[in-house]
Parts: C-alpha cells; sequence; structure tokens
C-alpha cells in the first residue's frame, strides 16, 4: 500500500518540489494550492491530487483535511508537511496591522488549526508525523524581519512541544529549516514594507542579503526536497532538520560563539556597526 502526505503551499517552490519527489517515490500525494486551477505541472502526475486550500480559512482547512484523509482510504495520511508561507520584511515601525495580522495567520496560524485538523486522524490511527518548514530565520535573526522570525522561531518551540504530547499516539513531530532557496521567494512570497527613517540601514542590510558570495550557497528547492523526504523516511525520534548548507553554517556558528557573540557579529555585518 503506497503511503501518503498533504502539502500545503503546492504552487511554487519547495511546495511543489515536494510533492514532485515523493510523487515520484510512489507515495499519494494530496497537494493543496490556493488556485489549483492556476497550476499546469502537479495535474501531469497520476500521483497527485490538487486540493484548494488558503490556509487562513478555517472553513477550507477543515473541508481539504477530510476530502484528504477520505480519499486517501484505509491507510489515511501518513505525513502532513505544512509549508505555506511567505516573507514580511523592512521596518516594524512601517508595518500595518493588516500586515502583521496577515502574516501571523498564514505562517503560524495557519500551521497551527492545520494540523489541529489532522491530529484526531492521526491520534485515532496511532501513528503518523508532522513536518513543518520553518527556516533558519527561526533559529537565528537578521534585521528587518522581526515579523517573520516571530513566526518562525514561534513554529520551532511550537513543533517541540507539540512533539512531547503526540508521542503518546506514535506521532511524530519535525521541522526542515531552510536557508536561502533559489525560487522566486523574493518576488512572489516576499512582502516589503518601507519607513524613511530606516532607508539607510535598509539599504544596507538589502546589500549584505543580495552580496553574489551570499547567494551562491543558496540551495535548490529540489535539494531542500529531500531533506523533507529524508525527515519523512528515516523513521529518527528527532525534532530539528536544519537544511542547506547556508543554514547549517549559520546555525553552528550561533552554537559555537554563543548568542551574544553572533548577535553583534549579524550586526557589524548587516549594518556595518
Amino acid at each position: 500500500m503506497s503511503r501518503a502526505i498533504f502539502i500545503t503551499g503546492s504552487s511554487t517552490g519547495l511546495g511543489r518540489a515536494t510533492a514532485l519527489l515523493f510523487a515520484e517515490k510512489g507515495w499519494r500525494v494530496f497537494a493543496t494550492l490556493r488556485s489549483p486551477e492556476k497550476d499546469t505541472e502537479l495535474a501531469k502526475h497520476p500521483n497527485i491530487v490538487r486540493l484548494p486550500l488558503d490556509v487562513t480559512n478555517v472553513d477550507q482547512i477543515a473541508a481539504a483535511a477530510r476530502e484528504a484523509i477520505t480519499a486517501a482510504g484505509p491507510g489515511g495520511i501518513d505525513v502532513l508537511f505544512n509549508n505555506a508561507g511567505y516573507g514580511l520584511a523592512g521596518p516594524l515601525e512601517g508595518t500595518t496591522d493588516e500586515q502583521l495580522t496577515r502574516q501571523i495567520d498564514t505562517n503560524l496560524l495557519g500551521v497551527i488549526r492545520t494540523t489541529q485538523a489532522f491530529l484526531p486522524h492521526f491520534r485515532e490511527r496511532r501513528g503518523g508525523l508532522i513536518i513543518t518548514t520553518t527556516s533558519i530565520g527561526g533559529l537565528v535573526a537578521f534585521p528587518f524581519n522581526s515579523v517573520y522570525h516571530a513566526t518562525k522561531w514561534a513554529l520551532e518551540g511550537w513543533s517541540e512541544s507539540l512533539a512531547f504530547e503526540m508521542s503518546a499516539f506514535n506521532v511524530g513531530v519535525k521541522t526542515v529549516s531552510p536557508g536561502g532557496i533559489q525560487t522566486d521567494f523574493a518576488g512572489r512570497s516576499l512582502v516589503f514594507v518601507q519607513h524613511d527613517a530606516y532607508a539607510a540601514d535598509v539599504a544596507q542590510t538589502m546589500k549584505a542579503f543580495t552580496d553574489p558570495a551570499r547567494a551562491s550557497q543558496r540551495s535548490s528547492a529540489e535539494q531542500i526536497a529531500e531533506v523533507v523526504y529524508e525527515a519523512a523516511t528515516d523513521g529518527k525520534d528527532q525534532v530539528r532538520y536544519v537544511a542547506g548548507a547556508d543554514a547549517k553554517a549559520a546555525y553552528a556558528q550561533r552554537l559555537a560563539v554563543g548568542d551574544e557573540a553572533f548577535r553583534r557579529g549579524i550586526s557589524k555585518q548587516f549594518l556595518g556597526r
């Protein structure tokens, strides 16, 4: 019997790469997208079922979960991969309440609510795995990403705590924390806010972020998808999977030098002070 995975945020990038990888490995994939009618690639694969889902829509979350669990048949859903999310960057002072609320609704509450929809299923079958895309931005912090970091650091803590309570039911909880991914994230999945008072520091930070040497360390979406597959199949009692050479280097450095020394290094690198 083939295994089944439910994936949020499958339109592009990591979500799409993961859907295709699992499908090629023989899994049945329930790939959710806000606008399935716009997809031309996932529809071609016989192992992929596309479902509409906006993770900020509570009713749609419940409907998509029910449909996938029913369609999966007696084996049910083996893995939930929470991947939907986007970036919000720029000065907090320039961030509107609408932008703040949407970021938290999508990146944090969307993950929690989607997981809640699957918990009875996993508990009753006494098995399953919840994997959530966080970010190296859930383990370290950079300037002008405060709200984004708030959601990603929250997901890391939420996952670690949830792992304790689900262990009684043989349900695993894991995170995949990628660094930079070579996708159109900056163009398609990034909202950038402005405030004149911070213009010089923002420019300095963006210069550091877009440095060619830094960009060369990014992983492909396919490389990170391989880490998701590893997390889904290795059977390890391990919560955190840091993914990508840049993410591994940054996290290792933070652990090696300590929080405060690492923070001072980031300030020097990105702000020049």
